[in-house]
Parts: C-alpha cells; sequence; structure tokens
C-alpha cells in the first residue's frame, strides 16, 4: 500500500494497531515545555511576531529553523507560545540538561530582544489574544473549535503545557503501562496546577487550562473509554472522532464539513476518498491527555516557571520505569477511584483542576507518587532527586501547588506578576 492510496476501514484499523503503541524495552524519554513570551518591561502589552522572529535570527539556524546546542527542536504556537521538544534521550538527567542548556540560549536570544519567558499554564496577564499562526490547519481549527464557544481559541491563544513523552512498554506490560498514565493523571494536573488566571482575573480554579480542555470537543479531547486492549479502544476513538480538517491544494480553506468523523469519511462521506495521509494527519488533531505515538505522550501537566518542567519529567519516568515505584504508586492512585474512565471530564480530574493540592485524597495520593520517585531516584538516578524533592516539600507537603503562587501575588498586589514585571 503506498502512502496516498485508498483507504479502507480494515487497513486503518491494522495501521492504528501497528503504529500507535511501539512495543520494546523502554529505553528514551523526551520533554516538551511551552512558555509564554512577554515583553520584559510591559508584559501586559502584545509582542510584534517580528521581534521574535528578530531574536531568534541570532541564533544559527537551518532550513527548519534555529539550531540548539542540545537538538530540541523549536516550534510556535499559535498565540505565539515558544515551544521546545527535546529530542529523544537515554535517561531523563541527560533529557534534563539538554533541555536546560536549549533553554538557556533561547531565553537569552529573546532577552537581547527585551523579551522573555513565562511558565504559566495560562497567560496571566489581561491582555489581547490575538491568532498570530496563519497556516490553514490553524484557521480551519479556529474555525471548527468555534462553534462551540470561546474555549478552542482560548486553548490556542491562551494556553501553554509541559508534555512528558515515555515508551509505550511491550507486549507483557504496555496496557500496564496506558492504565497507569490514566491513573496518573489528576495527581499530576493537581500537583502542578498552575494557571488560576485568565485574562489578569482569578477563574476559581487551580488548573484553568484543564477547564478549557474539559470545555471543548470530547470527540478529541476525553481518554478513550477503559479497554482490555489500548490498541483497540485507540483505534475506535480514532476512527470515531470528528474531521477537524481537510488537507487542500491551491489556496483552498481546510475546513472539513460538519459532522464528518474519520469512519464516515472512510465509508464515502467525504469530498473525496481518504488516504494514509489524511488519517496519519488526523491523529495529529486528536488531543487526549494521553496521546499514543508510538510512545506515551503525557498531555496533563500546566506549563510551569523557571526550569520547573524537570520536576514533573523525573516523577512520570521514575513512577513509570522503576516496577517498584510504580507498583507503589499504583497503589495509592487505585485507592482515588478508576480516574481515567472520562478524563477530563470525571468528576476527579475536574477536582484536581479546581482544588490542586487543597484536595485532601488527591494530596495523599500525590505524597505517595513523590516518595514512591524520591525512593526510585535515589535507587536509579539521583540527579534529578533535589529538584523533585525540593518541589515536594514546598507543594505537596503543604497543601499547595504553583498556583497558590500567583494567587498570593495577586493577594498582596504583586501580581498578576512575571519575575521580569517593571512598571510600564
Amino acid at each position: 500500500m503506498t502512502r496516498l492510496a485508498e483507504l479502507t476501514e480494515a487497513s486503518a484499523e491494522r495501521h492504528l494497531g501497528a503504529i500507535c503503541f511501539k512495543i520494546g524495552p523502554p529505553s528514551l524519554v523526551g520533554v516538551e515545555a511551552e512558555w509564554f513570551v512577554h515583553d520584559a518591561r510591559c508584559p501586559g502589552g502584545p509582542v510584534d511576531p517580528a521581534r521574535v522572529a528578530s531574536a531568534l535570527a541570532a541564533l544559527p539556524g537551518s532550513a527548519d529553523g534555529p539550531v540548539f546546542p542540545a537538538g530540541s527542536r523549536l516550534t510556535h504556537e499559535p498565540g505565539g507560545q515558544v515551544e521546545l521538544s527535546s529530542p529523544p534521550a537515554a535517561d531523563p538527567a541527560a533529557c534534563a540538561a539538554g533541555l536546560s542548556a536549549d533553554q538557556a540560549v533561547l531565553r537569552a536570544a529573546l532577552a537581547a530582544e527585551g523579551l522573555r519567558l513565562t511558565g504559566t499554564g495560562t497567560d496571566p496577564m489581561d491582555r489581547e489574544r490575538r491568532m498570530l499562526a496563519r497556516h490553514p490547519r490553524y484557521r480551519a481549527m479556529e474555525r471548527y473549535f468555534g462553534r462551540g464557544g470561546p474555549w478552542g481559541r482560548i486553548m490556542m491563544t491562551g494556553t501553554a503545557s509541559v508534555q512528558v513523552c515515555v515508551d509505550a512498554g511491550t507486549e507483557r506490560t504496555f496496557t500496564e503501562r496506558w492504565g497507569l498514565t490514566h491513573l496518573l493523571g489528576p495527581v499530576l494536573v493537581a500537583a502542578f496546577a498552575n494557571s488560576p488566571l485568565l485574562e489578569g482575573r482569578p477563574t476559581g480554579w487551580k488548573s484553568t487550562r484543564q477547564l478549557v480542555w474539559s470545555r471543548m470537543d470530547p470527540s478529541r479531547t476525553l481518554a478513550p473509554p477503559p479497554a482490555a486492549d489500548p490498541r483497540e479502544a485507540w483505534t475506535r476513538y480514532v476512527l470515531d472522532a470528528a474531521v477537524l480538517c481537510v488537507r487542500r491544494e491551491d489556496g483552498l480553506p481546510w475546513d472539513a464539513p460538519s459532522g464528518l468523523t474519520f469512519r464516515s469519511w472512510l465509508r464515502g462521506g467525504g469530498e473525496r476518498p481518504a488516504t494514509m495521509a489524511d488519517l496519519d494527519y488526523h491523529r495529529t488533531t486528536l488531543f487526549p491527555p494521553v496521546r499514543p505515538r508510538g510512545h506515551l505522550e503525557l498531555r496533563m501537566i500546566d506549563a510551569q516557571p523557571g526550569e520547573g518542567w524537570r520536576v514533573p519529567l523525573a516523577l512520570v519516568t521514575a513512577l513509570m520505569d522503576d516496577p517498584v515505584a510504580a507498583e507503589e504508586a499504583a497503589a495509592a492512585l487505585e485507592r482515588l477511584g478508576h480516574a481515567g474512565s472520562r478524563a477530563p471530564r470525571s468528576g476527579l480530574w475536574r477536582r484536581a483542576a479546581a482544588l490542586g493540592m487543597a484536595d485532601p485524597d488527591l494530596r495523599r495520593a500525590a505524597l505517595a507518587c513523590f516518595a514512591a520517585a524520591e525512593r526510585s531516584l535515589a535507587r536509579r538516578d539521583g540527579r534529578l532527586r533535589p529538584a523533585l524533592v525540593e518541589f515536594a516539600e514546598r507543594y505537596p507537603a503543604r497543601g499547595r501547588c504553583p498556583a497558590d503562587d500567583q494567587l498570593a501575588a495577586l493577594r498582596t498586589g504583586t501580581g498578576p506578576a512575571l519575575q521580569e514585571d517593571a512598571p510600564c
């Protein structure tokens, strides 16, 4: 079958089952960190994309964009957020060292233009949210999500995250790893909640970013229903999800017909037969809390200040790749109930987003998970252990999450503040 060959339901199912969970011993890890870009002197104002482009032009480059020392890839989100994606690394500490080095280069380049990175799950400033990306994909997304209210536009232009990527596992373990990521999800939302503000005002939620995701199209943001075989569950999920865009040439818009699922496209419902390339592109428009892309991509974590992304990286990899830590964490998480059943809209996920570490059940589970991860790092590789321990003592141990720092700054009249705030 060639890349452009016409698909059938059977061939689509075989393809998805073969590529979405790449089976093998866990050996690689990656992390993706997003930030907002603010003017260092006047953070409440818009940032001209030309200033960002000028800053990046000072870096070594290639046809694919700036070249960073450790090989991270820079991408731009529709609202002007920037993202660094680490290359796959053999261990979490090496992954962290590389992304830290590349973040320092990016930070310095932006600073030369009077700009700074802000790590938070929603833009804390009351400034205009603009769609800066002109690609037809994002224009189609804007119109598609616009049918359901403001949430899609807020997601694209006003949110940022940390994504931790781990291997799917072996044939014997991948089902357990898939289940553990979903059980762990509410704890990650609550412990790292860092988006209590929108348009400069408190929303009443510790993770407003999760609130936004919970209000969006459920065919592409809910977790697949629990199933004995994750491959079958994911295949059904992909084929039954609404088509967000159809790629077209000659400058035509990419809008998809309303109500068209990929399965109905395969059954003749589209303007032309669907191809393998269409199916692979369709997968990139699905945003569940855990997305299988050969590896598992955990998408539920708010962006963190500074190099705070190092802590979820350390926590997730310790719990996923150390069998002892995984068993300890699973025992604590099972007491929370089956958290992944309808994430991110289940009651537990919504409690995590609303209350963060103020929820006593989630706090207990978080403390158990951090303790299991800390013991794992002590046994195996302690380079990320100090950051994890410091975070656990500052936040879960005190019933707090990073969102509480933002709210405290607002109450004392110093926020919504950025570290380099200065009066305009």
